[in-house]
């Protein structure tokens, strides 16, 4: 194994990694539309959504030495649907029913139905995640100010 292969993610990870990803960045509002339908199966709360403190570490430059910035709130949830199938949720804030959830949804892209749930779901989630920060970052483009400095003649 070479030292690239060694960070090399699978596929199979890849996309599990980018569905949480967008998971974990949605907002509630967004995942209630199919709330029904994520919640039509049996399914147990392996650990029921819980409300704790995690460290944030920055780097100055992004490059810079590690620091510790500060910590926030996050909510974390594990479920098992009747199949066997097990769906995570780490979120910010301190939100139990998004983080239920965001479990089920984990549970359920795992599956058969896989296709339409990225399709139906994830899909949509990360275009209207896109847009809100390309918004965001319009607004705050709008207030950027350049500096630049003179050179006078005078010694």
């Amino acid at each position: 194994m070479t030292a690239s292969s060694a960070f090399t993610t699978p596929p199979e990870h890849a996309a599990r990694q980018h569905w949480i990803g967008v998971l974990s960045r949605t907002q509630r509002k967004d995942l209630q539309p199919h709330e029904d339908a994520l919640r039509d199966v049996e399914y147990q709360l392996i650990r029921a959504p819980e409300i704790g403190m995690t460290l944030v570490r920055g780097r100055m430059g992004g490059s810079g030495a590690a620091f510790n910035l500060g910590e926030m709130t996050v909510t974390r949830c594990v479920v098992r649907l009747g199949d066997g199938r097990t769906g995570y949720s780490y979120l910010a804030g301190r939100d139990k029913a998004h983080a239920v959830l965001a479990a089920l949804a984990d549970a359920h892209l795992q599956g058969a139905q896989q296709a339409h749930w990225l399709r139906e779901l994830i899909e949509p989630l990360a275009k209207a995640h896109a847009e809100r920060r390309s918004q965001q970052h319009a607004e705050t483009a709008a207030t950027k100010v350049d500096f630049f400095t003179l050179v006078r003649g005078e010694n």
